[in-house]
């Protein structure tokens, strides 16, 4: 169980009467990473720490149009059966769009035993393997998403005026809507670390500074639901579909991964004197995304739409290579060096769940170093028409070959484990039937 204990209890109380909240949200993330609710009076919100609150386990069953599909190890084989949401109160913040309403996430326990395939369960997983090896996963999430206007009963992109990338003022936003997203990610200690415009009108990026594996988890968790909730109250909607217009540009999820030594809290993929200053640890990582590249990509791509971002020339990864400062690569090396040390995986899009595509982006470079993998060379030039069709590796083109891909890796499904595997794939399936 989530280790609050009665001081933290006391400290949330009296955040809640201080912050006059009627209502605290429960969340918690489903398998496509939306948050899952219920709010619970400030009155009783005590006695959800102390006993739960129960939700139906076969919400784990459910595609995006709320079809339950079968085999999911969480319907008809549990009977239909309730799990139990803990709060977390490390993760209680205030909702500043909703008034006198906070939030908290709750990790997810069936018969009195975590589930094993909760999304945020299994990267704790993932994150402990880590520690036993004396290493700290950490981590950054890079979203771009897109804001739509309805005119007419059409969508469209909020500003359509000329614009370019990395812009930001108010010709590309007049009313001022990301200003309001970024002071919402302030105010609830997010960290929010830049803003700009995207390539494509309507379309925006804002990054989250790097911190530890679960914790940027939470945040992004919390971000996205920010982003959609000013933008429906703005009279807006905000999408981190891929392809939300097939005249337009994909939106793509970067993540930014490191490790860092725990005792001295040194960046141990920096090594002075490697090859383009990487550690060999560094290197192992790498293979390790390479090696598991189409295995993970149900995890990072999980909708039909997402195979829409995969076409050569569109700065989506299509071959799986990898290179130095090189964005036609499945992975980029960025040149900061020394703290700044990190691999960029570029293939997850916006709608990917945070908890999921870190455990296996995470579990994929472990991998790597358990069995010192070697990534070969880095790609130089343009990958999209430089690399050898023959010889070099596709990122699966659709839904049903990553799901398939994903089966096909023993080590990946070890990682995630068994009843995730199960869950996810009876869903997928049904989505792409």
């Amino acid at each position: 169980m989530p280790a609050n204990d009665n001081a933290s209890l006391d400290a949330v109380l009296k955040k809640i009467e201080s912050e006059k909240i009627q209502v605290v949200k429960v969340e918690f993330p489903d398998l496509y990473g939306v948050a899952r609710a219920k709010g619970i009076p400030a009155r009783n919100f005590a006695h959800a720490v102390e006993h739960g609150v129960q939700f139906a386990f076969p919400t784990f069953a459910l595609d995006l149009a709320g079809n339950p599909a079968s085999g999911t190890g969480t319907a008809e084989e549990t009977g239909y059966a309730d799990m139990t949401a803990k709060p977390d109160l490390s993760t209680f913040t205030v909702l500043p769009w909703e008034p006198n309403t906070a939030a908290v996430i709750a990790d997810l326990y069936y018969q009195g035993e975590p589930i094993a395939l909760a999304p945020r369960n299994i990267l704790k997983r993932v994150v402990a393997e880590y520690e036993k090896r004396k290493l700290v996963p950490i981590v950054g999430s890079e979203l771009e998403f897109y804001l739509l206007k309805n005119e007419g009963g059409a969508w469209r992109t909020y500003s359509d005026k000329p614009s370019m990338v990395y812009t930001w003022n108010t010709t590309i936003d007049p009313d001022g809507i990301t200003r309001k997203i970024v002071d919402a990610a302030e105010a609830m200690g997010l960290g929010a670390l830049a803003v700009s415009h995207e390539f494509f009108p309507g379309q925006y990026e804002i990054n989250l500074d790097h911190g530890e594996a679960v914790n940027v988890a939470d945040r992004t968790f919390f971000f996205k639901q920010a982003v959609k909730e000013i933008a429906w109250q703005n009279g807006l909607m905000a999408t981190f579909m891929a392809k939300p217009r097939s005249d337009l540009g994909g939106s793509g999820y970067h993540l930014h991964l490191s490790l860092s030594d725990p005792s001295s809290k040194a960046n141990v993929f920096f090594d002075p004197k490697g090859d383009h200053e990487l550690s060999d640890l560094a290197r192992h990582f790498i293979a390790g995304q390479v090696e598991h590249a189409r295995g993970m990509t149900a995890v990072f791509a999980p909708t039909i739409n997402s195979y829409k971002r995969y076409v050569p020339n569109a700065f989506a990864p299509y071959y799986v290579v990898w290179g130095y400062d090189n964005r036609t690569c499945y992975v980029r090396i960025p040149p900061e060096r020394g703290g700044g040390t990190r691999v960029e995986n570029r293939t997850p899009d916006g709608v990917a769940n945070p908890y999921l595509v870190f455990a296996a982006a995470l579990a994929a470079g472990l991998d790597g170093i358990d069995r010192k993998l070697d990534p070969g060379k880095p790609f130089t030039g343009d990958a999209y028409s430089g690399a050898d069709p023959s010889t070099t590796p596709l990122v699966p083109q659709y839904l049903h070959e990553a799901v398939a891909a994903l089966e096909e890796d023993s080590v990946l499904c070890e990682w995630m484990g068994a009843p995730f595997v199960k869950a996810f794939t009876a869903v997928k399936r049904l989505e792409s039937s």
